[in-house]
């Protein structure tokens, strides 16, 4: 490939679902030259709806979203329903938003592809990445037809079985699927008491089967595939009446699907999230089985991290080791959501000593303490990146908390760094053009000032200048630049 030709773009993106379109947006946010390659020529056309977790919901008030997404979807109350155990959420929960917001999938994604592209970003649809080579200078990108793009960084959303995974030559380690679950929305034939009865009653030692009414006529059906598939071939509404009346000795009538998929059991996670210009992010990265509807919600929370990092990068603004703290950062969150999932599909086996260890869990639950940590990891609001030695809230993201000007969230619109001053003697100084500054002594908190990076992560707590100005050249480069 000819790879002589200066870079007619800082970053192209391969995928334009939700971790692809979130990327491109905050690269935006920095006035970087994004363009995103989608090998779909339109969007899913089927309707499957996904839960937003708390933080995802955060990091969207964050950047001025959330209010379309409500437009859009269904609050449903909080709760810790860690391998489908139904609990009530702790009280006093440390956000603001505190519930999941159940939305259609397509309808996430053309918010957020709708949102990259009024920033600046461009969208290619039917186009696919084949091939690419990276050196010194930048990727030289090969697309399917013969197209070469010259950029300074390629990054992979291309979901599970991501070409730049591949071509990249990176590992994927894991468990491959082992059981295959049925999902989708249809009409059913039965009435809703005899779904019921006979729903209580399998739920009783099937914890992975359900059925439910889903607005309209339509009922959401979850049930476990006699055999593992390929799951590049959707399932057909046969194959849901023999899963139904294998494990129900019923099929309940179903027909006139909305959509109908299946999902394995597989998990997986790269070795490494940086090959020198080329980066993986969400699907590409890892992937789980839906226990605890994580998936999305962490290829999101994925480019939120990414996202300021790269830019700084490409803007030659960031310290040598920032684009490396990706990884680091991220990687072993994936870790512990795949840990988490494996988990829960034990749980949810029907083996006896599985349903004994589900029954004890059932009661710890009801300790405060465990049914807050549990709902912490599934949320992502129990994350706590390593920045060294200090106070519990360094690494950790800060609520969204009342400020004599509005909402916290409210000023990380633009995806800069923020420094809170309860002092009122402190400076950004000559990280004015990457960083804010609010003096406000009334701000809720219970120390003197914190750095906020992009992100919302506590990067910094004192009211030390010169300890903070080391940290600014940490985070944000050296001043001036």
């Amino acid at each position: 490939m000819d790879s002589s030709h200066s870079p007619s773009y800082d970053v192209v993106i391969a995928g334009c679902g939700p971790t692809g379109a979130m990327l491109a947006a905050e690269l935006r946010l920095h006035d970087v030259r994004v363009l995103v390659l989608e090998k779909e020529t339109e969007p899913a056309s089927f309707v499957r709806i996904v839960s937003l977790h708390i933080r995802s919901l955060e990091l969207m008030a964050m950047r001025g979203l959330l209010e379309s997404l409500l437009e859009n979807g269904r609050r449903r109350p909080a709760g810790a329903y860690f391998a489908a155990i139904d609990k009530p959420a702790p009280k006093d929960l440390d956000s603001a938003y505190a519930y999941l917001l159940g939305i259609p999938q397509p309808v996430v994604e053309r918010l957020l592809e709708e949102h990259a592209v009024r920033l600046g970003a461009e969208v290619r649809r039917g186009r696919a990445v084949a091939g690419f080579e990276q050196d010194g200078d930048g990727v030289t990108v090969e697309l399917a037809g013969g197209e070469r793009l010259r950029a300074r960084y390629l990054v992979g959303c291309d979901g599970a079985r991501s070409t730049v995974r591949k071509l990249l030559g990176v590992a994927f380690p894991g468990e491959p699927s082992r059981t295959e679950t049925l999902m989708g929305e249809l009409e059913v034939g039965v009435s809703q008491e005899e779904i019921a009865a006979k729903v209580a009653e399998l739920r009783e030692t099937h914890k992975s089967f359900s059925l439910g009414p889903f607005g309209g006529n339509a009922y959401r059906v979850v049930v476990p595939a006699a055999e593992v598939s390929d799951r590049a071939e959707p399932p057909t509404l046969d194959d849901f009446k023999r899963a139904l009346h294998a494990i129900a000795g019923t099929d309940f009538g179903v027909h006139s699907p909305r959509w109908l998929s299946r999902f394995g059991d597989a998990t997986r996670l790269a070795e490494r999230y940086r090959v020198g210009r080329v980066l993986l992010a969400g699907d590409a990265a890892h992937i789980h089985p839906p226990a605890g509807g994580q998936g999305l919600n962490l290829g999101v929370q994925d480019a939120v991290n990414l996202g300021w990092k790269l830019a700084a990068q490409v803007r030659g603004r960031a310290p040598e080791t920032l684009l490396d703290t990706y990884h680091a950062e991220r990687h072993p969150v994936a870790e512990e959501v795949l840990d988490s999932t494996r988990a829960q599909v034990a749980l949810m086996s029907d083996e006896p000593g599985a349903r004994a260890v589900r029954r004890l869990l059932t009661e710890l639950m009801d300790f405060d303490e465990v049914n807050r940590h549990l709902l912490g990891k599934t949320t992502a609001i129990g994350v706590r990146y390593d920045f060294g030695p200090g106070p519990d809230l360094l690494g950790r993201r800060l609520r969204d908390i009342d400020l004599k000007q509005g909402d916290l969230y409210g000023l990380l619109h633009r995806g800069r760094g923020l420094l809170l001053d309860r002092t009122e003697r402190l400076t950004v100084g000559g990280w004015s053009d990457r960083v804010d500054y609010l003096a406000d002594p009334t701000a809720d908190l219970d120390v003197p000032c914190v750095l906020l990076r992009p992100d919302g992560h506590v990067a910094w707590i004192g009211d030390d200048q010169r300890d903070l100005d080391g940290h600014l050249s940490r985070w944000f480069g050296r001043p001036g630049d």
